[in-house]
């Protein structure tokens, strides 16, 4: 009885976790990006500071029609907003958030790989909704979504097998337990090559070519409107959480903190609240890429400085036995 409990008690904390980081996340976006852009819109919705803004939103996607084209195929079109989305719950199971053995959903052997692998998933979301959609661009949209995980996925898996390496272990919480602050200085260009090809797979700015917000042409979700349409909101918001946690368990010691580790999953929190931050403050800051600027950054750029970074632990590894 314990254990169902328990169990019970694990899910409700990850599904109100699932629920509640993506939409502060938005919600901080509004915010941080009136400010850093001089726009006070945001800022009045609800009274003080704009507090109701989210629920303005979420009021306004409510509001409107639920819209399937005559030449979509329809289960197809209504079931991409949900594979999307869901891949990040799974692997929201997956990530320790402190040092208790109850601090994770479900422990998982392989877990980078197993995280890393369900990420992937999100893009078949895209991909249906750019085909079922019976719209050319929509399906262009799809594509150069496919092509730029494609090209991204590479770089995530060999920095994150270099934190493996070093560790001795693919689990996430044995990575955490082996952790040691002095390999944040040689795992450093690692961790921001991770963190930038992960921006590249939610397709947030500057690498967001395949959708393109601010155009006419929506990419993939062109077609959608109403609580489809901000389903997939969801799941880039929900992606960013992730992505931020993920860099965290892997480059910056997780629930380790530099002046006490009794604060446990408070540090894992304030670090991914930090690189959320810095995911907001890059799309106010820099310009959109070109497609073909986005595919030569990562072949030329991010996949060599991940191969240096396989072989410097490698180094270390052997000079450290």
């Amino acid at each position: 009885m314990n254990d169902v409990l328990d169990v019970a008690l694990r899910l409700l904390a990850l599904l109100l976790a699932f629920l509640v980081l993506p939409l502060l996340v938005g919600q901080t976006e509004h915010k941080v990006m009136a400010h850093m852009q001089g726009r006070l819109g945001p800022m009045y919705a609800g009274g003080f500071h704009g507090w109701a803004q989210l629920v303005a939103d979420g009021v306004k996607f409510a509001q409107k029609e639920d819209i399937v084209p005559n030449g979509a195929d329809r289960r197809i079109f209504q079931l991409a907003p949900a594979v999307a989305l869901l891949p990040y719950l799974l692997v929201l199971i997956a990530i320790p958030v402190g040092p208790a053995e109850g601090a994770v959903g479900q422990f998982v052997d392989a877990g980078i790989f197993f995280v890393l692998a369900v990420m992937g998933v999100g893009v078949l979301g895209s991909l249906m909704a750019g085909w079922a959609s019976a719209n050319k661009f929509s399906l262009l949209g799809g594509l150069r979504t496919a092509a730029q995980l494609m090209a991204y996925e590479l770089p995530m898996l060999l920095t994150a097998a270099s934190v493996a390496m070093a560790a001795g272990t693919v689990s996430l919480p044995g990575i955490l337990d082996a952790f040691e602050w002095w390999w944040v200085p040689w795992q450093i260009v690692g961790g921001v090559v991770f963190f930038t090809a992960g921006l590249a797979e939610l397709q947030r700015p500057p690498f967001d070519a395949p959708v393109a917000d601010s155009e006419i042409i929506f990419g993939a979700y062109t077609e959608y409107t109403g609580l489809r349409f901000a389903l997939f909101l969801l799941a880039e918001y929900a992606g960013i959480v992730i992505l931020c946690a993920l860099t965290t368990v892997l480059f910056l010691g997780g629930w380790h903190g530099p002046f006490a580790d009794d604060l446990g999953w408070l540090w894992t929190l304030l670090k991914t609240a930090v690189l959320a931050f810095v995911v907001i403050w890059l799309r106010v800051t820099y310009p959109r890429l070109r497609e073909d600027q986005i595919q030569r950054f990562a072949w030329t750029c991010l996949i060599p400085l991940s191969l240096a970074q396989i072989a410097l632990t490698g180094v270390v590894k052997v000079v450290i036995s």
